[in-house]
């Protein structure tokens, strides 16, 4: 899959024009594939609960979709304007709250 186009300062990805903010380029490769993975498991839970017409599981998930796209940089505080300690607190703080909600 090709990389989104971005805009001059790296700050937005640009799909079907429309901006999007980007995910912070500081997170290490690891822990950034870990949170689009369980990104994606919770989009996908979202779509279960919806289909089971399960309010409470479908807010759940919802939540984790937040916890991290946050964790993630792209939402929140932009990334651009944190610190490097404050973009490794955020998603290190991500990932342990959503580690937290899978037990």
């Amino acid at each position: 899959m090709a990389e989104p186009e971005h805009t001059p300062d790296g700050h937005f990805v640009v799909i079907n024009g429309r901006r999007w903010r980007a995910t912070d380029p500081e997170i290490p490769p690891e822990p950034a594939a870990r949170l689009r993975s369980l990104l994606m498991a919770a989009r996908r839970d979202i779509s279960a609960a919806h289909r089971a017409q399960d309010a409470e599981a479908e807010r759940g998930a919802r939540a984790r979709v937040h916890l991290a796209k946050t964790a993630l940089g792209e939402r929140g505080t932009p990334w651009w304007e944190q610190t490097a300690s404050e973009r490794r607190q955020r998603w290190q703080h991500g990932l342990d709250a959503l580690d937290h909600h899978d037990t």
